[in-house]
């Protein structure tokens, strides 16, 4: 646990100045204010996941990685130390002693459920190993054709390796995911202000889903698990870009902001790539103030902030976007081989629908999904259904704005549209809940949140709403205290607990060791390099950074 707070500690620092100077640089002299620090810590985690991935392409993400880092932020706050001082100055005097009691108190609980915990099945499958591999070489060409898995290229691995000290040489630790959901806890206590209490809002809703997720992930966030990252990164975007609607913001700049971070989660997972659908609203206002230079800068940023993610798809399987193989743009001979490819992504899509058997890929809709809902357990039952009723929902309010000219209904409406989109996606491509279940959960509670705060003025909103809430959270709020309490324990008061490793066995490639699994097919962190299977010789030339090639080549 103090290994973990210390690492939050460092977290804290690198990211909230980077953060600060990236908004400071867009903004440039419009002088944009952001009133919340979680979203200055937001932006710079942004910004450093994308560091950690262009540095990975040139070099190890190590010591010279977060020296780099550190000599960035001395400058950025030389530069801006008078902003820097008025920021925290403001900081000081807004912050109660109550708030910053309830702040280190989140940051103890969250840094405490981080140090132990549950590690994910996938994280002593590839998590681990890829994460090594950053570490210990940056990206290697062809990688993906010593494990399939280790081309699932994800920035939150770059992300974890930039932060897991492994150089200091003992063991790797993994953070990240904790330190989002602690973050994301800040932003959720913000809807506990006596104002918001006494009148609800929608962000509040949201608020609530993601006080659900934090309590399901509270026992696995140990793990750097890139679900983690992309939901938790989804609620925080979601909740921010509620409260600008709510607020009624006319500023094309916090908008293009959060969709800015959301190119980031695109980096993090594809399940979550739909979130730029958002991007229409700040295009649209630019465009209709005629904001040439600022649409190109955002295009550019963009660009910039999805470069190192392609880049390291194609490094480490020859493809744009792997397993998809309907962009062919290269042919290098480390490229994984199209069936190899074709294969791995059936596998994702039928394994998302609760299947083992690749031959059920091509299976209709009305085939395989009654099984994939009896398999649901209850809950989430419960969410699918009132999904299914919000997009029926959803278009009656559509229809019902249009017909009455109700443009105050619009930018909701979008929202809810986008999120919408997303759960189609989701559900019909590889539906396993922990890849969506951000928006199996959001969608509905939107939608349907929508159509409360519509007809409570009718009602007594406030009592019917802290009913609601007192409930689900007294519920809840027990059951996490159960639980926690028969997990409690003394042993990762220092460390944080290490990766499971796994019984394998060692064999000899162009003078490397390599190893695989005695039995099943995780190997953990601790063997490396390993691969599931023993692999073939496929070196590309003598050494590992050479990188390998396919078989066939």
């Amino acid at each position: 646990m103090l290994s973990v707070i210390f690492i939050w500690l460092y977290m804290l620092f690198t990211c909230y100045v980077t953060g600060f100077a990236l908004i400071r640089m867009i903004a440039g002299k419009e002088g944009f204010s952001c009133k919340k620090e979680a979203s200055y810590l937001y932006a710079g985690i942004g910004a450093v996941t994308v560091y950690s991935q262009f540095f990975s392409v040139f070099q190890k993400v190590g010591l010279g990685a977060n020296l780099l880092l550190l000599f960035a932020c001395m400058l950025c706050i030389i530069r801006l130390k008078k902003e820097f001082g008025e920021n925290l100055h403001t900081f000081r005097l807004t912050v109660s002693p109550l708030k910053a009691f309830i702040v280190f108190a989140f940051f103890l609980l969250f840094a405490y459920g981080t140090s132990r915990g549950i590690i994910h099945y996938d994280t002593g499958l590839y998590h681990a190993q890829s994460i090594r591999w950053i570490e210990e070489y940056g990206v290697v060409p062809g990688l993906g054709n010593l494990h399939s898995r280790l081309a699932y290229n994800s920035s939150a691995f770059c992300l974890s390796a930039l932060y897991s000290m492994a150089f200091l040489g003992g063991q790797s630790f993994h953070c990240c995911a904790g330190f989002l959901a602690f973050l994301l806890a800040l932003v959720c206590m913000e809807g506990l202000k006596k104002d918001k209490m006494k009148k609800p809002q929608l962000s509040d809703f949201a608020r609530l889903a993601s006080v659900y997720y934090l309590l399901m992930i509270f026992d696995e966030m140990v793990s750097p698990a890139s679900d983690y990252f992309m939901v938790l990164m989804v609620f925080f975007l979601v909740i921010r870009w509620l409260e600008l609607l709510e607020r009624k913001e006319d500023s094309y700049l916090p908008y293009g902001l959060l969709c800015l971070f959301g190119v980031v989660v695109l980096t993090v997972k594809l399940s979550g790539a739909l979130m730029l659908l958002l991007v229409l609203k700040p295009a649209i206002m630019m465009v209709k103030e005629k904001r040439i230079r600022e649409i190109a800068k955002f295009i550019g940023l963009g660009v910039l902030t999805s470069a190192p993610f392609f880049i390291r798809n194609v490094i480490l399987s020859g493809w744009l976007v792997y397993p998809f193989t309907f962009i062919d743009l290269f042919d290098f001979d480390f490229k994984i081989p199209k069936g190899v490819a074709d294969y791995d992504a059936r596998e994702i899509q039928v394994w998302g629908r609760g299947f083992s058997d690749v031959g059920r890929y091509g299976e209709p809709v009305l085939s395989w999904m009654p099984e994939w809902i009896r398999n649901l357990d209850g809950t989430n039952k419960v969410f699918l259904a009132a999904a299914f009723g919000a997009i029926v929902l959803l278009a009656f309010l559509v229809a019902y704005a249009f017909w009455q000219r109700k443009m105050e209904m619009a930018d909701f409406l979008f929202m809810d549209a986008v999120l919408a989109v997303c759960f189609l996606f989701w559900l019909l491509s590889a539906p396993l809940v922990r890849y969506g279940c951000v928006f199996l959960w959001l969608f509905p509670s939107l939608v349907w949140g929508y159509l409360y705060l519509g007809i409570s003025p009718h009602l007594d909103r406030y009592k019917i709403y802290l009913i609601i809430f007192s409930v689900f959270g007294i519920y809840k709020l027990a059951a996490f205290g159960l639980e926690v309490g028969k997990a409690a324990g003394t042993d990762y008061l220092v460390y944080q607990k290490d990766y499971e490793n796994y019984e394998t066995e060692a064999y000899e490639l162009h003078g490397c060791t390599f190893y695989y699994p005695v039995s099943g097919d995780r190997t953990g962190y601790r063997d490396f390099p390993a691969s599931p299977v023993k692999a073939e010789d496929i070196f590309r030339g003598k050494t590992l950074e050479d990188g390998f090639k396919d078989v066939i080549h």
